[in-house]
C-alpha cells in the first residue's frame, strides 16, 4: 500500500477519512500535530493555512509515496494555491470531502481547485456515508 501524506485545511475531513480507511470509530478530534497512522501521515491545518509552516509539509512528505491534497466541498476558498503541489517531489492526488453535504456545483468548484494546485486525479468522497471511499483505497493499495 501506498503511504500517503494528507494535506489539507482545518475541518475539510483528513482525521475522518483516516478513521474510514483503518475502519475506526468516526470521532471528532482536531489533529494538534503530526499524526502517524498505518500508512497516512495525518498534517494539522494549520500546516497548510499558515505558509510560514509550508516547510514543515515538505519535511513531512518526505517519507510518504504520494502527497494527497484535500478540500472540502463545502468550503470554497482558494485554500492551496496554483501549482502548490510543485513543492513536493511525490506524485499528488486530491480529495473533495464532504460530497454528502455539498452541492454538485460546489463539488465541481473544488475539484477544480484541486487540479488546480497540481493534482493529477481528483477522488469524491464522503468519510461519513463511504462513498467512493473503495475507490481511494483502491488507488493507495496499487
Amino acid at each position: 500500500m501506498k503511504k500517503a501524506i494528507f494535506i489539507g485545511a482545518i475541518g475539510c475531513g483528513k482525521t475522518t477519512l483516516i478513521q474510514r480507511l483503518d475502519k475506526l470509530k468516526l470521532t471528532y478530534n482536531k489533529t494538534q500535530t503530526l499524526e502517524f497512522y498505518s500508512n497516512i501521515i495525518d498534517t494539522p491545518g494549520e500546516y497548510v493555512e499558515h505558509r510560514a509552516m509550508y516547510s514543515n509539509l515538505m519535511t513531512s512528505a518526505i517519507d510518504a509515496d504520494v502527497v494527497v491534497l484535500m478540500q472540502s466541498a463545502t468550503d470554497p476558498r482558494v485554500v492551496l494555491p496554483t501549482g502548490f503541489s510543485t513543492m513536493f517531489t511525490k506524485p499528488t492526488v486530491g480529495i473533495v470531502t464532504k460530497i454528502d453535504v455539498a452541492t454538485p456545483k460546489q463539488i465541481n468548484l473544488v475539484n477544480d481547485r484541486l487540479k488546480d494546485a497540481g493534482a493529477s486525479q481528483v477522488f469524491q468522497v464522503s468519510a461519513v456515508t463511504g462513498k467512493n471511499v473503495a475507490k481511494f483505497t483502491k488507488y493507495l493499495q496499487s
